[in-house]
């Protein structure tokens, strides 16, 4: 499968992908991982949603798209440039919640409901807050995360964490795991 052979892109996909080349944005999600959150999410009528590591908003214009009427999706990221950004494309939508933070502070301080659908897509709730994080979800919720295949961005010595957390999320038992060779290389995860 090539980028071109993806059909239903967002509609203000190539908006984004636009500011992105504009102001040398350099991390932006792959298509793939869109396609597969916009599925996931549609499977979860009037769902709660949470992205954390909100980038230039690639990731969360699929995860709207795969929403519902009912649904309310919350992002989360620590710079208020891609957050200013983000919440010019999406802030007026009710739904949704761009939210400028320290995602681990965030993820240390939350208290409100759990989630159906969990992206991190930054290094809290991933690397870090990993129990806490997962501790948001709903039984049968799903946790998911991309860029586990080496990336050419990877700094030196992100191999050796990438495999100890894939090891950690693998000898969880209260999770059904499942790795995925596709992408930048995702995990798909439903909390039993």
């Amino acid at each position: 499968m090539h980028d071109s052979d993806i059909r239903n892109k967002p509609v203000i996909h190539p908006q984004i992908e636009a500011k992105s080349q504009e102001i040398g944005f350099t991390m932006p999600s792959d298509l793939y991982i869109g396609v597969l959150l916009k599925t996931l999410i549609a499977s979860k009528p009037a769902g709660n949603f949470l992205e954390l590591g909100t980038g230039i908003g690639l990731s969360l214009s699929w995860m709207i798209d795969g929403m519902d009427h009912a649904s309310t999706l919350t992002t989360i990221d620590n710079d208020p440039k891609l957050t200013t950004i983000a919440s010019n494309f999406f802030g007026k939508d009710p739904r949704v919640a761009v939210i400028l933070a320290d995602g681990a502070e965030w993820i240390q301080h939350y208290t409100g409901p759990t989630f159906d659908l969990i992206f991190a897509d930054a290094w809290p709730g991933k690397y870090s807050q990993l129990d806490e994080t997962l501790a948001m979800l709903k039984p049968g919720g799903l946790y998911v995360i991309d860029d586990m295949l080496p990336q050419p961005n990877w700094p030196e010595g992100h191999a050796a964490k990438a495999e100890a957390l894939i090891e950690i999320l693998e000898n969880r038992t209260d999770f059904q795991l499942t790795k995925m060779n596709w992408s930048t290389g995702v995990i798909l995860m439903a909390k039993k």
